[in-house]
């Protein structure tokens, strides 16, 4: 299993309460959801893929099960993983997905490849 099919389950039912998930795209070795044409949220390994406003950044390290998303040896701010461990409750899981679509409805797309 590539990545965690329960939360990737969980983390697909929340947004869809509240919004349409645009499309479910393989990347990261994972599954990433977007939302409005952008990467909002993903499921990787037993971690989930957090997109979000990068003013949030520090803060957000502080929580628990919170890393920094460094996949070329240097942290992209913005994005974090946040352990699977972490997200054991419907509350915990909402409150990273909901932090990820609120920016999502300020962040932009990035460019499409011709």
């Amino acid at each position: 299993m590539a990545y965690n099919e329960k939360l990737a389950d969980r983390t697909r039912e929340l947004i869809s309460k509240s919004h349409q998930i645009t499309e479910e795209k393989k990347m990261f070795g994972g599954l990433c959801f977007m939302v409005k044409g952008k990467m909002c949220v993903g499921v990787e390994q037993d971690r989930m893929m957090v997109r979000l406003d990068p003013a949030l950044y520090d803060e957000v390290m502080e929580k628990e099960g919170c890393h920094p998303m460094d996949f070329t040896g240097k942290p992209m701010r913005g994005f974090v993983f946040v352990d699977a461990s972490a997200l054991t409750t419907q509350k915990k899981l909402n409150e990273w997905i909901q932090m990820a679509l609120k920016y999502n409805a300020v962040a932009k797309a990035s460019k499409k490849k011709k």
